[in-house]
């Protein structure tokens, strides 16, 4: 059964793309376009999710099947990056960070050692955090998380996160896209921080760097 809605009449792109899969396939075209999301982050939840919600209002499948299914998919897709870091693992993850400029194999030892300490808080708060929501999978299953307890963190931010946006377009009805522009400020939040704490570890790397020159120099 079509979903007939005047609102999304006119989507392109994802949008359109992700009502066409939940037309075909009902809730496990929501999981499925959530499970692509967390593999490839470009895909955002934040258009998906609340559409799943607004599809799930106009009777295409029930909201508990919405928010099970879209939950489903955000831990497969997880448990795929999960298995991904296994794969790539410590040693192999170290290689590489040691050809990289400006990195040093001691400031991966703190974050392995953060991780260890905080992994748990990291996985569960990640999973509500735009655009770290897919990658904090990856040093999960690099630092051999027990997949068991991955699993039930990865399940309780998704089902959070997952439910907020569901919710919001299942009650906000033909005015979903306005919890778009609340989610894009978020976005945007997220990534100024990002950088400010990028160029803050750059400056401190360069400075180190700059004080390990002078020390030799003085040898």
């Amino acid at each position: 059964m079509p979903i007939a809605m005047e609102s999304t009449d006119e989507l392109t792109g994802v949008a359109a793309w992700a009502v066409e899969l939940m037309e075909q396939l009902g809730g496990l075209g929501a999981g499925t376009a959530i499970a692509l999301e967390n593999l490839f982050p470009p895909l955002p939840s934040e258009i998906i999710l609340p559409l799943a919600g607004f599809t799930a209002s106009k009777g295409q499948f029930g909201l508990a099947e919405a928010l099970i299914w879209t939950t489903l998919g955000s831990v497969i897709g997880a448990l795929a990056l999960y298995g991904l870091g296994v794969l790539l693992g410590r040693d192999r993850l170290r290689a590489i960070i040691d050809r990289m400029p400006l990195v040093q194999l001691s400031d991966f030892d703190r974050t392995e050692e953060w991780f260890a300490r905080h992994g748990g808080k990291a996985v569960f708060f990640g999973r509500m955090i735009p655009i770290f929501r897919s990658l904090i999978s990856i040093p999960a299953g690099v630092e051999r998380m027990p997949v068991g307890r991955f699993t039930l963190l990865t399940t309780a931010g998704s089902l959070i996160w997952n439910s907020v946006f569901v919710l919001s377009g299942y009650f906000l009805g033909e005015n979903w896209p306005v919890v778009q522009t609340y989610a894009g400020i978020l976005q945007k939040l997220v990534i100024l921080a990002v950088l400010v704490a990028a160029v803050a570890y750059c400056v401190r790397v360069w400075t180190r760097h700059r004080r390990i020159r002078q020390v030799r120099m003085w040898q």
